[in-house]
């Protein structure tokens, strides 16, 4: 697959302890993702393109611990990156979700779907008009930042073997790919955007 440089944008999306095996929040495997995430970010940063790193950043009693169990709270270890992810080609680090009254599973928007955390008019400014998806959750942050990148116009590639999802509940995963799917979102490996 070809993707041009430097028009395209890496989102790492939230590869956070709380969301890694041994965390709060452990997704299966989640951290089996980090090697292709390590590899594309060389690749973008390389060839000019812009890594953006996405981050739950939640303050005590946050209004998503009534659904959730309470994770990525600001300045734990929980919420900090897993230890292999390498920040070195990151270019900018979103945190999201620091509002009390408001979840963010999108790097676009608060879930008040009104919200916007200022990604999208910093890969305007940068010139981007391709995003690459990877992290954790498919089924929820990945899911709705990939919705949320096609619905503002972006060609929006989700990288199969860079995602893993909670699947809460069960099949959330498998609907996630189909919803991703049919809205325009092309599923692709790492090995074929390098």
């Amino acid at each position: 697959m070809i993707i041009k440089f430097p028009n395209t944008a890496l989102l790492i999306i939230d590869v956070q302890n709380d969301f890694c095996p041994g965390g709060v929040m452990e997704i299966t495997e989640g951290d089996r993702i980090v090697p292709a995430l390590n590899r594309l970010a060389l690749v973008f940063a390389e060839r000019r393109g812009r890594v953006v790193a996405t981050q739950d950043w939640h303050p005590a009693e946050h209004s998503s611990f009534s659904l959730w169990p309470e994770h990525c709270v600001q300045g734990s270890r929980g919420a900090d990156f897993h230890e292999g992810l390498d920040l070195r080609p990151v270019n900018i680090i979103l945190r999201k979700g620091f509002n009390k009254e408001l979840d963010s599973y999108s790097a676009f928007f608060e879930n008040d779907r009104k919200t916007s955390t200022g990604l999208d008019a910093y890969l305007k400014t940068h010139s981007i008009y391709t995003v690459v998806l990877g992290g954790l959750a498919t089924d929820y942050c990945v899911l709705y930042s990939a919705m949320d990148s096609v619905t503002l116009g972006y060609k929006t590639i989700v990288v199969n073997d860079a995602v893993r999802g909670l699947d809460t509940p069960p099949g959330s995963v498998d609907e996630a790919f189909r919803a991703m799917r049919e809205a325009g979102v092309i599923l692709a490996e790492s090995g074929d955007l390098q």
